[in-house]
């Protein structure tokens, strides 16, 4: 084992790119390399291709679903379909946005149940004192 080293009974080698330690080399090697030098080595050789980002076209989601749809710029669509000769001879479509509802913080949701339960034991105790005073159902 050229330039390699045991710890424990376990054969160590330094990496020949960053000099880190590598574990469990044979006895018969001459160099190594670690696995951070490899996948660097892996990224150069194949670079990892990136999808090409979604271009927005300013419409809204599912446009091409409505029976028409009339863009900022006057062109007229039936079902997804551009129907040229009706250009500029429709309004254009106002999409309301949805409304947005606003998310309760773990505190609320603690207040909000903590309510719940007084108000079911304040019910539970006057149903208890119209008991004792025997006032039943009026």
């Amino acid at each position: 084992m050229n330039g390699g080293y045991f710890i424990d009974g376990v054969a160590y080698m330094d990496c020949k790119i960053t000099g880190e330690p590598v574990k469990n080399v044979s006895t018969k090697a001459t160099s190594v390399i670690g696995s951070r030098a490899f996948m660097a080595r892996m990224d150069k050789m194949f670079p990892v291709e990136t999808k090409p980002q979604r271009v927005r076209t300013g419409r809204p989601s599912g446009w091409h679903f409505m029976n028409e749809f009339v863009d900022k710029d006057g062109t007229v669509y039936h079902k997804g379909k551009e129907m040229p000769e009706l250009k500029g001879t429709r309004p254009i479509t106002v999409i309301k946005p949805k409304k947005k509802t606003k998310r309760r913080t773990q505190e609320q949701i603690l207040l909000d149940r903590q309510k719940e339960k007084k108000a079911a034991l304040r019910k539970e105790f006057k149903k208890q004192k119209d008991f004792l005073n025997h006032k039943l159902g009026e």
